[in-house]
């Protein structure tokens, strides 16, 4: 049984922000950053391929690891709580309130369920960059014949991920911030609440007056602060959740 006064809040929310992280993914089948290490790849620490000095060094054997991890996701699909997220946004737009989903996530499944407003912190599996000339190409295809891929140009073309060491897309984290600083209802959605700078975001939601809810099994260091904590899988709290505050 939801408490009431959530529902009379999400039904009023002049606009809400809901933050991703790797738990609402996980529902989908696809593992987590270091639980992909199996296989070929258990003999490397995650941080041996997540960074621009180990692409500089092997690029090869970073594009080989980056282009697996894109074709797994190829094959998941969008679980219960994307799609009931991407319900609540349709709810928002049909009453002239902004929603905005934000995500720690790099598989785009968030947009296979229909989601439109979406601010990639951590950019994407999908989206090859050039090193040399920055451009840009989407690849949703099967795996590359040739590691790493080239550019039109001749240049090498790395994944479109934020890496170790390397700084959030400027004009991303100025989105979400924007809309963590202006919203009513921020929804913190599997996700430990610890990795920053995207651990910030609810810390400005709640300095300028926001609600924040949090739905995750565990307790997390947002628990004690949150206005409502749930404990359980966004894909099964919020399909029932968000019907209930849309009507």
């Amino acid at each position: 049984m939801f408490h009431g006064e959530l529902l009379d809040l999400m039904c009023a929310a002049n606009s809400i922000v809901a933050l991703s992280g790797a738990g609402v993914s996980a529902e989908s089948g696809i593992p987590t950053f270091r639980d992909a290490m199996t296989g070929l790849w258990a003999r490397f620490n995650p941080e041996e391929l997540a960074t621009p000095q180990a692409f500089a060094k092997d690029p090869q054997l970073v594009s080989r690891w980056y282009d697996q991890r894109r074709c797994d996701v190829l094959k998941c699909k969008p679980n219960a709580g994307h799609i009931a997220l991407a319900r609540l946004e349709e709810t928002c737009r049909q009453k002239g309130r902004p929603f905005t989903l934000i995500t720690q996530n790099v598989d785009r499944l968030h947009r296979a369920a229909g989601l439109q407003n979406v601010v990639e912190l951590h950019g994407n599996l999908f989206t090859w960059r050039c090193i040399d000339c920055g451009g840009e190409a989407d690849e949703s295809g099967p795996a590359f014949d040739d590691h790493p891929p080239r550019c039109e140009c001749g240049g090498l073309r790395r994944p479109g991920v934020v890496w170790f060491g390397e700084a959030l897309p400027r004009e991303a984290l100025l989105k979400a911030q924007r809309a963590s600083g202006k919203c009513a209802l921020f929804m913190s959605l599997g996700t430990s609440s610890v990795v920053y700078p995207a651990a910030a975001l609810v810390d400005l939601a709640l300095q300028y007056g926001a609600n924040v809810l949090e739905i995750n099994p565990e307790q997390t260091p947002l628990s004690r602060r949150a206005h409502w904590s749930l404990r359980g899988k966004c894909g099964e709290i919020l399909p029932d959740l968000i019907p209930r505050a849309g009507s």
